[in-house]
């Protein structure tokens, strides 16, 4: 089944009150959104899109760490996280794909194997699952598509709260843990210096 990743990374950050955008604030070697798509690339599972808002230095962060990705602007994006998806549901339909596999750009915790083990997993909407949570990434088969809204900060979880049987969740290693705030970078920063975290949170409401 033709499968296309995206990583959505169009989000204004409003919160981090940090010099720069959240997603290219350094977390260990490498800015946060370069951690995040790194993940999907490594992956494996399909070609990689980047969805990208007004700051052009989160798409120079990602160039410039070399990785094989598209970039798809939003011009939509101060209006709400549905509309990158809606970019990304248009690229997989412009590419033939008939499964879209989402991430986002701010959650720099996601493995290469959730993101594996999503994709693998047969389902109209298949979220990955850590302990008793669902979150990133969500894989959205073709017929769901259209059920997906195209306004507003939510994404899939609007689609998943109306038709819970459309839902298959998978147990993931990793975190769903987000750097919305430079409190969360900070505390974040000490847990990257040793290991990579298996447990988080996330305030995020989107998909």
């Amino acid at each position: 089944m033709p499968t296309l990743v995206a990583v959505l990374a169009a989000g204004r950050g409003a919160r981090f009150t940090g010099p720069g955008h959240k997603l290219t604030a350094t977390l260990g070697d490498r800015p946060v959104v370069v951690h995040a798509v790194r993940s999907a690339v490594a992956s494996g599972i399909g070609a990689v899109i980047v969805v990208t808002g007004p700051e052009p230095a989160v798409a120079s962060a990602v160039h410039a760490a070399g990785l094989d990705v598209t970039f798809h602007p939003n011009v939509r994006a101060d209006e709400g996280q549905a509309t990158s998806l809606q970019v990304a549901v248009e690229a997989a339909r412009h590419t033939g794909a008939d499964r879209l596999v989402v991430g986002l750009g701010d959650q720099p915790f996601v493995t290469p194997e959730a993101w594996r083990a999503v994709a693998a997993t047969d389902g109209a909407i298949v979220m990955a699952s850590y302990g008793n949570r669902t979150g990133h990434p969500v894989s959205l088969r073709k017929d769901v598509w259209e059920l997906l809204p195209t306004t507003g900060d939510e994404g899939a979880r609007t689609v998943t709260r109306i038709r819970p049987d459309l839902v298959v969740a998978v147990p993931c290693a990793g975190s769903i843990a987000d750097i919305d705030t430079t409190e969360d970078l900070a505390t974040w920063q000490s847990s990257w210096s040793t290991s990579s975290p298996s447990t988080g949170r996330s305030t995020k409401r989107g998909l």
